[in-house]
């Protein structure tokens, strides 16, 4: 005889798996916190962030962008493994058999749950080859005394990387529009490295995110 637990398990309509309530879980005697399932989560204050990313500054200078960009790439590699294991143990499926609306649905879910921010994503350059990311309130753009180019590279790594592993290409993401320079989001575009490598030096000319984006398609 089938137990009604099992019935109800077959028969369950899944829902959000990153949603806040459901997802984190913590005791707060012994000071852990993991998610629904069983992984541990750490919980990073903003003046430790603000603190790594002054000595890495004082410490490696210019070459802090690159260092920060690498260590956004392993945790990108990292995070897209984790995400797509949780997905498809949750949804019984592959990431393949999955529908576009609840893959990206759950990216948007769970970069806002490990407190990211708010994460948009849009496709309506796949076309030419483009896809445009914009993220807001994120806790790892920092502002740069002096600085007048974006400064997301840890988020740019993570992108590169998530991305490259979702599609089988080497992909980059280059962030055209930064909340420390007073932008409303940061926008990062992806598309093939060679297809980005003028990005930098637009960005330098003072070109804004539309001009450079238009520069890109042609």
């Amino acid at each position: 005889m089938i137990s009604v637990a099992e019935l109800v398990k077959e028969h369950r309509i899944p829902a959000n798996f990153f949603d806040y309530y459901a997802y984190v879980k913590g005791d707060l005697e012994i000071g852990l916190l993991e998610n629904r399932r069983g992984d541990r989560l750490l919980a990073v204050p903003f003046t430790l962030i603000t603190s790594l990313y002054a000595g890495l500054a004082k410490e490696t200078g210019q070459a802090s962008r690159l260092v920060l960009f690498n260590c956004g790439k392993w945790w990108g590699k990292n995070f897209y493994i984790r995400f797509t294991e949780s997905l498809e143990e949750y949804y019984s499926q592959t990431l393949a058999e999955m529908d576009m609306i609840t893959f990206v649905q759950s990216l948007k879910a769970c970069w806002l749950t490990h407190g990211w921010g708010k994460f948009e994503f849009d496709p309506q350059y796949q076309a030419q080859g483009f896809i445009l990311i914009k993220t807001y309130n994120s806790p790892y753009v920092r502002e740069i005394p002096d600085n007048k180019l974006p400064t997301g590279y840890l988020e740019a790594g993570v992108l590169t990387s998530f991305f490259t592993k979702l599609t089988g290409r080497e992909l980059l993401a280059t962030q055209t529009t930064c909340e420390s320079l007073g932008a409303d989001c940061n926008t990062y575009i992806v598309g093939l490295p060679e297809r980005l490598e003028s990005v930098e030096s637009l960005l330098f000319e003072g070109l804004t995110h539309d001009t450079i984006l238009q520069k890109l398609i042609k």
